[in-house]
C-alpha cells in the first residue's frame, strides 16, 4: 500500500518546520552569541523564517497533490493527529515552565522569548514524528 496524502502532508510539515525554524534557531543563535539582545531583530528573522517555512508548505502540498490525488481525513487520520498532539504537548508545557522561571529569576526577555519558541518548535517536531511513527505501526 502506498503512503497517504496526510502521511505526505506530515512529512511536507515536518520539513519545512525542521529547514524554516532550525534555520532561525542557527541564525538566533548567532545573533545571541554575537551580543544582539533586541527582541524586534528575532521578530524580523522569524517573520522571515516563517514565511520561507509558508512557502515550502505551499510547493510541498501542491506537488503531493499532483503526485497523488488528496483523498480526506478519516477517523484513522484524525487518531493519529490527536495522539501525537497529546504526547508530544508535554514539551511546551515545560517550555512554559522554563520561561516562567526565567521571568522570576529576571532573565532577558530574549532569551524567554526563544526558549518558548524552541519549545513549541520542539512539540511540533515530536508530533509529526509520532505521527509518521503511528502511520508506519499503526495504532
Amino acid at each position: 500500500m502506498g503512503t497517504s496524502f496526510e502521511e505526505k502532508s506530515v512529512w511536507i510539515q515536518l520539513a519545512s518546520m525542521v529547514l524554516g525554524l532550525g534555520t532561525y534557531f542557527i541564525i538566533a543563535g548567532g545573533m545571541l552569541s554575537g551580543g544582539v539582545r533586541e527582541v524586534p531583530a528575532f521578530a524580523t528573522l522569524f517573520l522571515f523564517a516563517t514565511a520561507f517555512m509558508a512557502v515550502l508548505l505551499i510547493a510541498g502540498h501542491i506537488v503531493a497533490a499532483i503526485a497523488s490525488r488528496p483523498e480526506g481525513r478519516d477517523e484513522r487520520d484524525r487518531l493519529i493527529s490527536w495522539r501525537a498532539e497529546h504526547n508530544s504537548s508535554w514539551v511546551v508545557a515545560a517550555g512554559v515552565c522554563g520561561a516562567v522561571t526565567c521571568m522570576i529569576l529576571g532573565i532577558e526577555n530574549v532569551w524567554t522569548a526563544n526558549l518558548l519558541l524552541l519549545s513549541l518548535a520542539l512539540s511540533e517536531v515530536l508530533g509529526f514524528v509520532l505521527q509518521l511513527i503511528y502511520y508506519r505501526r499503526g495504532l
